[in-house]
């Protein structure tokens, strides 16, 4: 029996994620909406909010309220509304709080958690060279995305930050928003003498609703709080233990 999920936000990203979700057998989708009071949503098993940030607080206590597992990719809300959740998870499964799976993604990229590892990596480097080496973030987005920095940069920011020992407010990290660019994030290292950038690209949003299905799947009958990377980890982690014989 197919997987029913329902999609907060009517925008691109989540009529791309209905339509990449018809072309599966595993998975069928229920409701698709915009701003509608949740209170006459049918129950799913996966909830993907792709919506705003002011409409993620009342998704959450909408999953909570019906046991429904909840995928977040929108950004620019506050994590602390998460707490709720948490202190939910510890009381476990009863008819007021249900036990729920929640995920949290900036990005539904694969290719972009790998980027955070190789990110990780790089700020290491910097932090074990020699010689001061600058490292930074970039990121252009179309026009009409609204946050600035994007999650994906904070995200990357964060991981140089935390691999450097480095404040975060103290990585560089510049934004732009210009024409139909659907996301460019990029990750510098300079030095007196050369330099590395990490470059990724998405040139259709189709990378994004295909990794947002991922996290729906992989998500649902889990209990607690998680990140795109707890998914990453299954699938990426083991690319780098790999040893040729």
């Amino acid at each position: 029996m197919p997987l029913q999920i329902g999609i907060f936000g009517r925008g691109r990203l989540g009529s791309a994620i209905a339509a990449a979700a018809d072309q599966t057998n595993d998975l069928e989708v229920a409701w698709l909406v915009g701003h509608e009071a949740t209170e006459h949503l049918s129950p799913v098993d996966v909830a993907l909010d792709v919506s705003h940030a002011d409409g993620v607080d009342d998704h959450l206590t909408w999953a909570r309220a019906t046991g429904t597992d909840l995928v977040i990719g929108a950004t620019g809300w506050d994590p602390a509304l998460l707490a709720t959740s948490s202190r939910c998870q510890e009381v476990g499964t009863d008819a007021q709080h249900p036990a729920i799976g929640i995920l949290t993604a900036p990005n539904f990229s694969l290719t972009v958690a790998l980027l955070r590892r190789l990110t990780l990596t790089l700020g290491r480097y910097a932090a074990a060279s020699p010689e001061h080496l600058d490292v930074a973030v970039s990121e252009v987005h179309h026009t009409r995305k609204v946050d600035a920095p994007s999650g994906t940069a904070v995200l990357l920011r964060d991981a140089l930050a935390e691999a450097t020992a480095r404040p975060a407010h103290g990585i560089q990290t510049t934004s732009l928003r210009l024409g139909e660019v659907v996301g460019r994030h990029d990750v510098h290292l300079t030095g007196a003498h050369e330099s590395i950038t990490l470059t990724h690209e998405a040139h259709t949003r189709d990378v994004f609703a295909l990794g947002a299905l991922t996290a729906a799947r992989w998500i649902h009958g889990r209990r607690g709080t998680f990140t795109f990377d707890d998914l990453a980890d299954d699938v990426i982690d083991p690319l780098f233990s790999s040893t040729t014989t």
